[in-house]
């Protein structure tokens, strides 16, 4: 294929050493399975709990520092009891997962003020039209193949069924699907750069990723919350049901962190990313018996047909080191061929 020419040392980065903490991730079929099964049921079951602390509460940057202040401190708690294996406090980690947290946190928040404004059967149907953009993003950036054929055809289907809901969505609201464009932008872009941090950063164990990223997610929610909801705090009406969901959703944020981040570092953003909208299915069945916001029949047919479609995805491998390097140049150079 020729000398890739100098732009290779700019598109070519050796694979970065895996850490302990990625080593962590299942290598047997039956632990794979419980780390699989612990995040799907993380992920269904937070949409919806999120949904209902905010009906609740209607402060959605006080149920995310609620989320992130108990995530980082039960950690520390378990870790300084000896329990768990938790990093120790260091500069260099800290530094390192700064934008870790700030993507994190920026997701997270378009996130919860999507699911103010929408039902949640919206949220779910967009977020199963990012594996496409995803895919194309790894095949630039993180050395993956572009999807065969057949993963082709779901992507496009992902898609398509995500235009067919915003068809016949009888609850159209245009602040909603604003929420959800800006919540589109930054979902791919966390899970391009969380995927290439988790192991280009070193950890102890897991819990360290979890830990820091909560650490800092914490102190910027805190500023976040003190600068947009001081009068809605003041305000809140706190009863049992209230206290009840936002307890149930710190819990699942503890939960949903660390068996994220062994998915994270098990398989790729794409597949990472249909992973988690598969285990929507769960939410939609949960959300139909508990909420009275739903989708029409036509926007749900859609709904089912992007998920089938999610499901049939095939996971592309990577790259050689040379056809990855030839094909990045050959984009910086405007090769054809």
């Amino acid at each position: 294929r020729g000398n890739p020419g100098p732009y290779a040392k700019l598109w070519l980065r050796p694979t970065p050493a895996r850490s302990s903490a990625s080593m962590e991730s299942p290598s047997s079929s039956s632990s794979t399975a419980a780390v699989t099964l612990g995040y799907m049921a993380c992920s269904s079951l937070m949409l919806v709990v999120n949904k209902l602390a905010v009906h609740l509460l209607p402060a959605p940057s006080f149920v995310l520092l609620t989320q992130f202040f108990a995530s980082w401190f039960v950690v520390k708690g378990l870790g300084l009891a000896g329990v768990i294996e938790v990093d120790a406090l260091e500069w260099s980690k800290l530094r390192a997962f700064l934008p870790i947290a700030a993507a994190f946190l920026a997701c997270v928040f378009a996130n919860i003020k999507t699911l103010q404004y929408a039902n949640v059967e919206t949220f779910i149907v967009f977020r199963a039209s990012t594996p496409l953009a995803i895919s194309i993003a790894e095949w630039l950036f993180l050395g993956r193949e572009l999807p065969n054929c057949r993963s082709f055809c779901c992507l496009v289907s992902l898609l398509a069924a995500a235009c067919g809901y915003m068809y016949f969505d009888s609850a159209f609201e245009v602040r909603a699907y604003v929420w959800v464009g800006a919540w589109y932008a930054i979902f791919c872009f966390d899970q391009l750069y969380i995927k290439y941090a988790v192991d280009a950063t070193v950890v102890d164990s897991n819990w360290g990723r979890v830990f820091y990223t909560n650490l800092w997610a914490c102190g910027i929610a805190t500023v976040i919350c003190a600068a947009t909801e001081p009068q809605t705090l003041l305000t809140l009406r706190w009863t049992r049901e209230s206290m009840a969901a936002l307890a149930v959703s710190a819990a699942l944020g503890v939960g949903m962190s660390y068996f994220a981040f062994i998915c994270r570092a098990s398989v790729s953003a794409t597949c990472f990313t249909i992973l988690g909208n598969v285990c929507k299915v769960l939410t939609v069945f949960i959300n139909v018996v508990i909420w009275d916001k739903h989708a029409s029949q036509e926007g749900l047919a859609c709904l089912a047909v992007s998920l089938v479609a999610a499901a049939l995805y095939q996971q592309a491998p990577k790259r050689t080191p040379a056809d990855a390097a030839y094909a990045r140049v050959a984009i910086s150079t405007g090769e054809k061929g």
